[in-house]
């Protein structure tokens, strides 16, 4: 079971991180982008990022899982506890600096279901950047998110497999 465990969670973590990795390595083109075709280019992401997203919180919860089955006089678990802190920061800075951004890139894109429902949400009340009529700050603030949330989740998973590839003390 610890070893079935094991492998969802390392699959849910590397496909958090490589969500937000592909946005990171995106970032040096979609600089060179117009306005016109950021706005234009911006709103194709969210239908294959928003499904492949549910990896993060479930990778999040699957992992405690996991360090609450590992023994804890284990250098595995120390190195599985640190991989945890840096997946649930990944996830705080979606929150805290991408969330706010993207419900400013999809207010005019009509939503339905459970998307409609996602980004409605604003579980930190920080209300939506709308109020920023400088879309280069927007863009950058959006692009910048994902490269801190590939290096977070960059770390949670090279500790994770660190972990995993640790004896037992």
């Amino acid at each position: 079971m610890i070893l079935a465990l094991t492998v969802i969670v390392v699959l849910l973590v590397a496909i958090a991180m490589a969500l937000a990795l592909a946005h990171a390595l995106e970032w040096p083109g979609k600089m060179r982008l117009t306005q016109e075709q950021y706005l234009a280019v911006q709103p194709i992401y969210y239908p294959g990022f928003t499904f492949g997203g549910i990896a993060e919180p479930i990778g999040i919860l699957a992992l405690l899982i996991l360090v609450v089955l590992t023994p804890t006089d284990t250098t595995a678990f120390w190195l599985m506890v640190y991989a945890l802190v840096a997946l649930v920061a990944m996830h705080a800075a979606y929150w805290l600096m991408t969330h706010p951004v993207n419900n400013f890139w999809l207010k005019d894109v009509p939503l339905k279901g459970a998307g409609a429902g996602f980004f409605a949400s604003d579980p930190l009340r920080q209300g939506t950047a709308s109020g920023q009529s400088e879309w280069k700050t927007l863009r950058d603030r959006w692009e910048f998110s994902h490269v801190v949330r590939a290096v977070l989740g960059l770390i949670s998973l090279t500790l994770l497999v660190a972990a995993i590839a640790w004896p037992f003390d």
